[in-house]
């Protein structure tokens, strides 16, 4: 079966200017094209538009998008990556949506808001018995304190890095990089930098034990292989840059 390219771009929702552009850089060729001179897709183009949307909603120019594809020839093996970063973008997206009803609750009932509840996204205090139990009242107290002295554009800058460096994370996968090489390990020290400001000192220990919760707890943005993959490369970064204090 093939469509035509005003079909594929009215289901995409992009236009055939863009569809050309694609074909133009050598992203996404058609399957043929007609003696009319219209460009026709079959189902395998389908699928590689849509590995071609998704790496552009992670935020990825064409370049990157044309190097993941060249490097990731299995379709199925890297549909499931992209699904598995478009569910934890759904649990994320839904604690949002938990926190603005919250807040519309609290304004139709003429209760007090909380800045953490409005522009938090997500409630922290959640994990705040796991964090005790793991790591000690004061680590908890330490990173609570530190959170609640941010503005609500630097939680909003601080929350946004972190949806980057699972992105970065994703890609990488996606892409076939190993998670000890140059590219994964300047992605995890980006997340070693992220962590910093909350925990102040960040222990080879302490990093390896979090990369393994990311794989034991799905509630902190990972799972499956990207979980894994995280863990793999935070073990990595840890052996190589920290001390174990």
């Amino acid at each position: 079966m093939e469509w035509s390219i005003q079909d594929i771009a009215r289901s995409a929702g992009t236009t055939s200017r863009t569809l050309r552009h694609y074909g133009a850089v050598g992203l996404l060729e058609p399957s043929r094209i007609g003696s009319n001179g219209y460009r026709y897709y079959d189902e395998q183009a389908l699928v590689r538009l849509q590995r071609i949307l998704l790496l552009r909603e992670l935020g990825l120019g064409l370049p990157a998008i044309a190097e993941v594809l060249d490097g990731q020839r299995d379709s199925a093996a890297a549909l499931e990556t992209h699904l598995e970063l478009l569910e934890g973008e759904q649990r994320r997206i839904g604690r949002q949506i938990e926190s603005v009803r919250t807040t519309l609750r609290k304004l139709k009932g003429g209760e007090r808001l909380m800045a953490e509840e409005v522009f938090d996204g997500f409630d922290h205090t959640r994990y705040e018995e796991e964090v005790t139990r793991r790591w000690g009242a004061d680590a908890y107290k330490r990173g609570d304190q530190w959170w609640s002295s941010l503005s609500a554009a630097e939680r909003k800058a601080h929350q946004q890095e972190q949806r980057d460096i699972a992105a970065a994370f994703g890609a990488a996968l996606t892409s076939g990089a190993a998670p000890g090489s140059a590219e994964v390990q300047a992605i995890t020290g980006r997340l070693h930098a992220w962590l910093r400001p909350a925990v102040s000192s960040v222990s080879a220990g302490y990093f390896a034990g979090l990369g393994q919760l990311y794989v034991d707890d799905s509630r902190y943005g990972f799972e499956g292989a990207t979980a894994e993959f995280v863990r793999d490369a935070m073990k990595i970064y840890a052996e190589r840059n920290l001390n174990d204090q």
